[in-house]
């Protein structure tokens, strides 16, 4: 029988963005005993909790950091089978993204990933390119300070061809120019396996982002977990600086 998915609670304000440390995979593993590769296929239930949580709530936009720069030095089986496991689920659950009308996006150095991710990664963004509802966005290969140095290296190539004047750069100068140009920054970041730190996620992006730390470890992350956040989110003063 089919678990009842949980009500979504009245909401004055819904994020339209929402950003996801997706932490504790190997935590979870370890701690049953299994092997590490296990606690990765586990969380995968917990992006599918994620995912639907943020389409019935109505969030615009939901960034999961996936795969950053640094976890290429893992032991190669364990980036093997990370890579393996990406590739199946981008494949398995296509269909499913375009009946629920979730649009495909990512970002990061996705030339590193191997061309067979490459290739079903493409071919699922594209299946989903005509989707309205949330656009869901993996960060894979993804370095904050790395997406920096390139938006930095955009603009002096713009200057070099005489396209940009130095004296007009500003803040938008260099947001139009990393791999979120398309996006809105988050209204919210969520971590979980109680960790206080960003791990070089979206470095220039989370300015004024609110921050909800939950100590739940990835795989046991739930739809109701996702609602807590949002509560949590709810009963913050945004200030961006100004005096309430």
């Amino acid at each position: 029988m089919k678990k009842a998915k949980p009500k979504v609670p009245a909401l004055k304000r819904i994020p339209r963005h929402v950003a996801i440390i997706m932490d504790g995979n190997g935590r979870w593993a370890q701690s049953r005993n299994l092997p590490r590769v296990e606690g990765h296929k586990k969380g995968g239930e917990a992006v599918e909790q994620a995912i639907d949580a943020a389409r019935r709530t109505g969030v615009e936009y939901l960034t999961l950091y996936a795969f950053s720069v640094e976890n290429w030095n893992r032991p190669k089986t364990e980036v093997r089978a990370l890579m393996a496991l990406l590739q199946d689920t981008l494949k398995k659950y296509q269909t499913k993204l375009v009946e629920e009308n979730v649009r495909l996006q990512a970002i990061g150095r996705l030339n590193d990933l191997p061309k067979q991710v490459q290739q079903q990664l493409s071919q699922t963004i594209a299946a989903t390119a005509e989707c309205t509802g949330t656009t869901l966005i993996l960060a894979l290969s993804y370095s904050g300070r790395v997406e920096i140095v390139e938006a930095v290296q955009s603009i002096i190539r713009e200057i070099d061809l005489g396209h940009l004047d130095p004296a007009q750069i500003n803040d938008q100068t260099i947001t139009q120019n990393l791999y979120t140009r398309y996006y809105p920054d988050p209204d919210l970041l969520i971590r979980t396996s109680g960790e206080m730190r960003i791990s070089n996620f979206l470095l220039w992006q989370l300015s004024y982002t609110e921050i909800h730390i939950t100590q739940k470890l990835w795989p046991d992350f739930t739809q109701r977990d996702f609602f807590a956040a949002l509560k949590d989110f709810n009963a913050r003063q945004r200030r961006f600086g100004k005096v309430s």
